[in-house]
């Protein structure tokens, strides 16, 4: 049996507990638990995912997650999805959540937040390579081919929340954005 979701509606009620798989094939809503992390100095958190992986392979994205499992809450599995992907602890803060249409399936996307202090141990079958950007240097990726189409989405969305120009300048580390945009 595959990883088991609830399926919702369109005000985010839950009506069934489906597989993930089943939901995607039929375009049923489900629910997605996301986070942006930022550092100390207010850079975003940009990776590159893995060749190989099933969904969006090689492709760039802004946000770190995955789908919310049957019976859990938004906030945890934002804070369990933290943990495997990057090796952060922490309580992710709830900013928003949309009806993302998404790329492969329709959800419901909760975006959550974690400034983080401490050192980052990506998982490399989730993050074949990360860097901390600036604001400036995330919306020159975000228009970027290789970015994710929903994580383009959610930042515009970001955007319009919190407004641009709002996070402090900052160097890149771990990388450049010349370096990810090209896949290294």
């Amino acid at each position: 049996m595959g990883e088991l979701v609830d399926r919702v509606d369109e005000r985010d009620e839950v009506v069934a507990v489906v597989e993930r798989g089943e939901a995607m094939r039929n375009k049923w809503l489900f629910r997605m638990a996301t986070i942006v992390c930022r550092d100390e100095d207010g850079r975003f958190l940009v990776h590159r995912r893995p060749e190989g992986v099933a969904r969006f392979a090689g492709l760039l994205n802004w946000l770190l997650g995955g789908a919310v499992e049957a019976g859990e809450p938004y906030e945890e599995a934002a804070a369990r999805e933290l943990a495997e992907e990057l090796g952060v602890g922490g309580r992710p803060r709830f900013l928003f959540k949309f009806r993302c249409e998404g790329a492969i399936s329709p959800y419901w996307l909760a975006v959550h937040e974690l400034v983080v202090t401490g050192p980052v141990r990506p998982d490399p079958r989730e993050v074949a390579w990360w860097a901390w950007v600036t604001e400036d240097e995330l919306a020159e990726l975000v228009g970027h081919e290789a970015f994710i189409p929903d994580a383009r989405e959610a930042f515009g969305r970001y955007r319009d929340r919190y407004g641009a120009g709002t996070v402090p300048p900052g160097r890149g580390a771990g990388g450049t954005v010349a370096d990810l945009a090209v896949g290294r």
